[in-house]
């Protein structure tokens, strides 16, 4: 499929069916964690990038495979919002299923109420707050030109007044960065203005492209759930596990994953152990021929965490 991928294993969704609407990587934002790698140029205008009945047509088609899903999640190379048709597809989607919907955006479009109108019938919303100073926001996210950080904050405000759905704030939880106690305490501040329904801690785990992006000690995170807590639940998600039981083609699974983020071996090797089981040198053999198909490669990151990435990828 070109826009449909999984289920994978989200932190925060469980077995979650992603939906991708967009090319690879459109966005407002320049994140220094970002996953998929630097923004080379800004997109900020809104545009059905494809065909919506096609998507539509591809988000049918894994709900009825019968596969184990908990959630259906638009969430873009880039910025989910950019995509126009995106309010019809999360209505047609709910038509379809009473599989609950989410969207996954970094809020920088939330400043314009066509786009707050076509994220209400959403089940869930998780936009994203990393900074609650200016600077901070400028160091982090690195907008493009008019997404300035007020703007960002007031989108977010305007939507939590009339979206009634679980809106859960992600906050990307940088060391050295935004881990200290005054960075958390500004960050809270902004949350009581936004009013969410739960805080999700986020932490960079995935190899970026930027130098200096580490995971906070435990102290931060202990410090970052301590501070905002005092405005909302905070949720600091366990990693699920990911599963290839339901796949037909497990390179063109692995290859669609690896498209929109790094896949850790350790995940990799558990999801063909379960499929299958007890045959260590079969395991061997699909990870052989993976490798083997030219599609991927493989970065070890200074921790000696292995992930697969695609075999374009310019890391490593």
């Amino acid at each position: 499929m070109k826009h449909v991928f999984g289920p994978v294993s989200s932190k925060r969704l469980g077995q979650s069916l992603g939906v991708d609407v967009l090319p690879s990587k459109s966005c407002t934002w320049n994140c220094i964690y970002c996953q998929l790698g630097r923004t080379k140029e800004y997109v900020t205008r809104r545009r059905e990038f494809f065909p919506k009945e096609e998507v539509l047509a591809e988000i049918r088609a894994a709900v009825e495979s019968g596969a184990a899903i908990d959630w259906i999640t638009f969430v873009g190379s880039g910025e989910t919002t950019l995509y126009k048709g995106l309010g019809w597809l999360i209505r047609e989607t709910r038509k379809l299923t009473a599989i609950p919907v989410a969207v996954i955006t970094n809020g920088s479009l939330l400043s314009e109420e066509e786009v707050r109108n076509e994220l209400l019938e959403a089940d869930a919303v998780l936009p994203s707050l990393n900074a609650g100073s200016p600077e901070l926001f400028e160091r982090i996210d690195r907008p493009a030109p008019g997404f300035d950080y007020r703007r960002h904050i007031d989108g977010l405000v305007a939507f939590r007044k009339v979206y009634g759905g679980k809106l859960w704030v992600e906050v990307m939880l940088i060391r050295g960065v935004n881990d200290t106690a005054d960075a958390l305490q500004d960050i809270a501040g902004v949350l009581r203005e936004v009013k969410p329904d739960t805080v999700h801690i986020v932490l960079p785990t995935r190899p970026s492209t930027e130098p200096g992006v580490g995971l906070p000690e435990e102290a931060g995170v202990a410090r970052a759930r301590l501070i905002l807590s005092g405005v909302a639940k905070v949720v600091c998600p366990a990693k699920g596990s990911m599963s290839l039981k339901n796949t037909q083609d497990v390179i063109e699974t692995v290859s669609a994953i690896t498209m929109r983020h790094p896949v850790q071996e350790r995940e990799l090797r558990h999801a063909l152990d379960e499929l299958v089981p007890d045959d260590p040198d079969q395991v061997e053999r699909m990870i052989e021929a993976m490798l083997g198909s030219g599609r991927f490669k493989t970065l070890r990151l200074a921790d000696g965490e292995i992930y697969w990435v695609q075999a374009s990828d310019t890391r490593g």
